[in-house]
Order: structure tokens, then C-alpha cells, then sequence
């Protein structure tokens, strides 16, 4: 057991043992996906309510929360995390709170059910200000995040987890715009796109050290199927359609032209790809390429929601 990894004895407090098992390390993802959302209704419509978007934040890092909870129990039940030796904690690997007895299987997942619970309590009110169509999206949303890891759909064992991913979180834009704006849009699709796949870059990588524990477990994922000299390169291609599709949005005028300046996180990207094709093979070497990653996601998601509300303030 690495010396870092939560135990028992150190984690006497509840509330720190609960807070700490929804690996908050890991939400700011989701603060970013809001933050599009937010500034894309804001570019639009000039107006956010302070009240409904915290609202809508708190309850989107609550739902992520509990997806990460779920996660690592569904894990535990098909053994992947307790096989797990070349984990790089806490990135990969889960929270380890079930293999190190820090929470049993049931804990977990009653906590996982409480907190989906509570954000589907708290979706009936936003959807009852905002309008019905919420509904669809936080029960499309709460839906990839069960069924990612959860028999029988098992999807990111299927190699379908970066879809999930990448279709979550711009669920989370969207959900953020709609609340503001009470409708729909395409502007924050067409915004949290590429975000959404640099986002989907942080599962990719993380799965090069859980690869071996990952496909005696069953969990067939790309990386598994390609194994770690192949799988590599899609890293790359994630990379080109997340910066490709914002430059397209930008020359197409769907999006402004300062949100460029979120193409200064491509010299990020670029240091973590490099990182990832000369260790790929050696997953204890990786940890810094999976930083930089979250990194560089999280800038670029930062960026272009400033962009945003930068290009309608000073409009």
C-alpha cells in the first residue's frame, strides 16, 4: 500500500472519510464544464442568476461526486482496483477506501445511491424554475454516470467509457445554459466540445497503469484492446479533434475569436502526448503526464469560458 493511500486510522472523522471517498482531487472538471455553460448563456442573453447557477454548480459537483463513488464500488465488486499494482494513487486505481477498509462495499454504495438521490431531488426543483427539459438532461446524464462502470451495461468495459465521458460532460454545459436561458441551445455544445475531449483525455490516459488489472478484470476498454504501443496514438487524435473542432468553430464564426486564447493549452497537451509515447509501456513513469493533462484540460476549459463572457461584456 502506498503511504499516501487513505486508511482507517487516518481518516477517524466521518464527514473527512465521506468528503474524501467522492476523490474531490477530480470534480474542478466538472466546475469548468459548468463555467461554459454559464458564460454560454451569458454571451447569449446577457443575464445569470447568482442563486441558480450555484445552485446548478453544487449540484453538478454532487452528481459527479457520486458517480466516483459508484464507480469504485462497482470496481470492487469486479475486482479490477483490488488486482491493481500499477496504480498511481490517487489518479488511477479508485479511491481505495473499500481495498484498505476505509468504507465496506455497502457504505459505499448507499452513499453513491444518497448523493444521485439528492441530486435528482434537487434537478425536480431547478427543472420546475428553468423548464421541463432539465429533466432530460440530468436523467441522460445521471444515467451515463450508472451505467459506465454498473452491470449489466458495463459501458466503459465495452469500450465505451470516453463516449460517456465526452457526452457527460457536455451534458453538464448544457445543463448550465438551460437552467439560465430555460430552453435549448446549440451554442454550449458547440462550445464544451473541446473541452469535453480533453476531459475525456484525463480517463484515456489514467488507463495505461490500470491496463493490466483492468483486462483480467474484464474491462475491455481501448486501451486493453490495443494494448499500450497502439493505444497511444489515440491520445493524439483526442487531442486534434478537441483543438481542431475549436479553430473550425472560430473560422466558421460559431464561437468568437478571442476563444482562441484557449489554444494556449496545446503546448500543455503537447508536453503531456510526449510524456505518454515515450512511457507508455511503463506505467509507473506516467504520473506526471497525467497531471499535466488535468492541467491542460482544466486551462482550456477556464479559457474558454472567459472567452465568452469577455467577448459579451466588452461587446
Amino acid at each position: 500500500m502506498n503511504s499516501t493511500e487513505p486508511t482507517l486510522a487516518a481518516l477517524s472523522s466521518p464527514t473527512l472519510r465521506y468528503f474524501l471517498a467522492t476523490r474531490p482531487a477530480f470534480l474542478g472538471v466538472t466546475l469548468f464544464a459548468c463555467a461554459i455553460g454559464l458564460a454560454t448563456a451569458y454571451y447569449d442573453d446577457g443575464g445569470v442568476s447568482a442563486a441558480t447557477a450555484a445552485v446548478t454548480v453544487i449540484f453538478a459537483l454532487l452528481a459527479h461526486a457520486g458517480v466516483n463513488v459508484l464507480n469504485d464500488y462497482y470496481d470492487a465488486l469486479n475486482g479490477t482496483d483490488a488486482m491493481n499494482t500499477d496504480r498511481i494513487f490517487p489518479y488511477t486505481g479508485g479511491s481505495r477506501f473499500i481495498q484498505n477498509g476505509v468504507l465496506t462495499p455497502r457504505e459505499t454504495a448507499v452513499f453513491g445511491a444518497t448523493l444521485f438521490g439528492v441530486v435528482m431531488a434537487a434537478g425536480i426543483w431547478l427543472a420546475w424554475i428553468s423548464g421541463a427539459g432539465l429533466l432530460a438532461i440530468g436523467a441522460a446524464g445521471l444515467l451515463i454516470g450508472w451505467a459506465y462502470s454498473a452491470p449489466p451495461l458495463r459501458l466503459n468495459s465495452r469500450g465505451a467509457g470516453e463516449l460517456c465521458v465526452a457526452v457527460g460532460f457536455g451534458l453538464i454545459a448544457v445543463g448550465a445554459d438551460y437552467v439560465q436561458r430555460r430552453g435549448f441551445a446549440a451554442l454550449p455544445v458547440v462550445a464544451v466540445a473541446s473541452y469535453a475531449l480533453l476531459v475525456t483525455n484525463i480517463l484515456y490516459i489514467n488507463q495505461f497503469p490500470d491496463r493490466a488489472a483492468d483486462q483480467a478484470a474484464g474491462k475491455h476498454h481501448w486501451v486493453v484492446r490495443l494494448g499500450a504501443k497502439h493505444a497511444r496514438w489515440g491520445y493524439i487524435a483526442l487531442i486534434c479533434l478537441a483543438y481542431g473542432w475549436l479553430v473550425a468553430m472560430v473560422i466558421t464564426e460559431r464561437l468568437p475569436a478571442l476563444t482562441l486564447i484557449a489554444l494556449t493549452s496545446v503546448p500543455i497537451s503537447r508536453k503531456a502526448a510526449a510524456e505518454l509515447l515515450r512511457h507508455a509501456s511503463h506505467p509507473q513513469r506516467l504520473a506526471p503526464a497525467i497531471q499535466t493533462t488535468i492541467v491542460a484540460a482544466s486551462a482550456h476549459g477556464l479559457l474558454v469560458s472567459l472567452a465568452l463572457a469577455l467577448t459579451k461584456a466588452f461587446a
